[in-house]
This record gives C-alpha cells, structure tokens and sequence, in this order.
C-alpha cells in the first residue's frame, strides 16, 4: 500500500513537469530569437529567384531570402538579424527537426504528408507544378509524358504528383536541381519537373529551355517550422500580413519575377 500510495504524488509530477515543458516548449523559439535578436533560417542554395548562392559574394539571394530577412525584421525590430544555412530539398526537415535551423523557407509545399511531422505558417507564395523541357521539344503537357523519362529531385513531392498524372513515365530522381539540369541537357530525361517558379529561374539561365504544361498542381509555399511552436508561427503569420498590407511583399514580386519572359508575375499581388 505503502508503494501505491507513494506513485500518486509521482504521477502528479510527472505531467505537472510535461505539460511546463509543453508550455516552454510552446514558447521556446519564439523567446530564444528575441533575446538573441536573430532567427536562423534554412534556405535553398541552387534555385534562381528564390534562394542561389552568389559566386561573387557567396551570399544567398532570392525571394524567399529577401522574404526571410522582411519576417525577422517584422519580428525582431529594426536590430533584428537573418541569418542563413544553405539547404536542399532532402535536408529541408532534417535540418529543423535537429534544430540547426529555427525555420525553413525554400520553396517547401504545404502538404499533409509534411504536416505531420512539422508545422506551417501561412501560405505566403502560390506555385504549381510545371514542365521545363527544350524548345524543340515536342512535349506540351504532362499528357505527352508517358512513355517518357522525366526528371525530379529527392525530397520534393512533384516525383510523386508525376507518377499520378503520367503513370507510364519513367521518373528519376537526381539530388538537387544543378544535377537536374544537367541531366536534362545531357539528355538522361525528356523534360524536368517541380514548381512554376523554380522551372522559370532555371529557363532564365538556361536559354534554350522553356516552360510548358501550365500548373497541373497547386503548390502553396510556407515557412516551416518545429511541431509545437504556435507563438513562433503566429508571429511569422502576423509579418506577412504586414508586408502584404505594406505593399512590401508585392515589391519583393516584383524585385524577383517582374523581368521574367513568361511569368505573368502580377498574378502573385497579395493586398
């Protein structure tokens, strides 16, 4: 009885102290960026328009990188800092789940699948999945893929969205989008597929390619973040309202996208 009675107080610890450390839990990022004043975020490296490493500086620059620092300062004032790791497709989670990173924001969709092990904010880009092949390519759409080989990278889910709508194309799978374009131009795959906006960066620096197929998806972007993190969400959430409201997220559209041949960019305003 002695022993029964001696659990009862444990027990009540035990969640005391579990739902303090959901709490702290809750509020753990959010509190860490400001009182160093900086929000880490994972970023892409080799995607034009979005996140690519400048070889004369070797800094990263694109929207989402323009993006990111526009949130910290909405967050952490006019002092507040971004700073960035370089990070792909594949390692997008991994880096979050393993905290070397306090968000993510590289041209990652929102998807249910990813939903279950991180968290979103807000969609704050609309994309959707396209074809980049060559000009004299005879593709148009994904309904000339079968029989075809096409080319994705690991870690996105425009892999999988191909095998649904062209189940007799052939799918390989390189581990990020340089090796995938090159690929393409050494003629290992008929055509290249991911996100509209990607395919069009790639097509800027690559001439004799071009985008085709429309959008046969819809793939809103989010800035990612740990499970549990709510305050740290709704605070990125609350930034981007703001830089909408502002007219500074339509600068960055058209910073980015305004010189784009073919990328009717004015359908990205947000109010």
């Amino acid at each position: 009885m002695k022993k029964k009675f001696w659990l009862f107080p444990l027990m009540f610890w035990v969640l005391f102290l579990t739902g303090c450390g959901q709490k702290m839990n809750d509020q753990s990022v959010l509190n860490s960026v400001q009182q160093t004043k900086t929000i880490t975020w994972g970023v892409k490296g080799d995607v034009k328009l979005f996140g690519l490493v400048d070889v004369k500086d070797g800094e990263q620059k694109g929207f989402d990188v323009d993006m990111a620092k526009h949130i910290t300062k909405h967050i952490l004032g006019p002092d507040g800092k971004a700073e960035f790791v370089t990070t792909t497709s594949q390692s997008r989670i991994p880096l979050l789940k393993n905290g070397n990173v306090d968000a993510v924001i590289a041209t990652m969709s929102i998807t249910p699948e990813r939903k279950k092990v991180i968290s979103f904010s807000n969609s704050y880009f609309d994309a959707g999945q396209s074809l980049l092949v060559p000009k004299d390519s005879k593709i148009k759409g994904t309904k000339d893929l079968n029989g075809k080989t096409v080319i994705g990278v690991v870690g996105a889910n425009s892999v999988q969205n191909i095998k649904k709508v062209a189940p007799k194309a052939k799918v390989i799978e390189l581990q990020d989008y340089a090796q995938a374009m090159n690929a393409l131009k050494s003629h290992q795959g008929d055509a290249l597929t991911t996100d509209n906006g990607i395919l069009f960066g790639l097509a800027v620096q690559n001439p004799g390619y071009e985008v085709r197929g429309g959008t046969f998806t819809v793939e809103p972007y989010g800035v990612a973040v740990n499970k549990g993190q709510t305050s740290f969400t709704k605070a990125v959430d609350k930034a981007v309202l703001e830089m909408q409201h502002s007219g500074e997220y339509n600068h960055l559209i058209k910073k980015w996208f305004g010189d784009v041949p073919g990328f009717n960019y004015k359908e990205l305003y947000r109010q």
